[in-house]
């Protein structure tokens, strides 16, 4: 029985090895460490993580800006895979979401991890052409 709920500081390590093992190649930005404290600031019910026989196997980040939704750092543990937790978590994400308002949801894909477009299609999510473009800013 997986269930999912809110991150809370108890989950901490299992997310921080999911993402390890999920994102080998995450820029030092990405760390948990960082990532998780930040989003507890600003929309903590947005950052679920799925459990099953306590411990974490799957998680996303979800935030909202007013006008669109985002949705990152969905991952769920190998040995758990096509078994619905990332669609459960994909679906827990999306209705928080819609009670907030949000009737769009973006999400990017690395292009080296292409692999993951048909999980996304299966889950109602359309390739759109776009061009993503960042800019880092120095850390205060």
């Amino acid at each position: 029985m997986i269930s999912i709920v809110e991150y809370a500081d108890r989950y901490f390590d299992g997310v921080d090895a999911l993402w390890r093992n999920a994102f080998p190649n995450d820029p030092p930005w990405n760390a948990a460490h960082i990532s998780i404290p930040e989003k507890v600031r600003y929309q903590p019910n947005l950052l679920l993580v799925a459990i099953g026989a306590d411990q974490v196997v799957g998680s996303i980040m979800a935030g909202y800006d007013g006008h669109r939704g985002w949705i990152s750092r969905i991952a769920v543990l190998q040995s758990h895979r096509r078994n619905g937790i990332g669609e459960a978590l994909i679906h827990e994400a999306e209705r928080r979401l819609a009670d907030l308002g949000c009737v769009k949801i973006n999400l990017q894909v690395v292009a080296s991890n292409s692999t993951v477009l048909g999980f996304y299609r299966k889950c109602g999510y359309e390739l759109e052409e776009r061009v993503s473009m960042s800019k880092l800013l120095p850390r205060v």
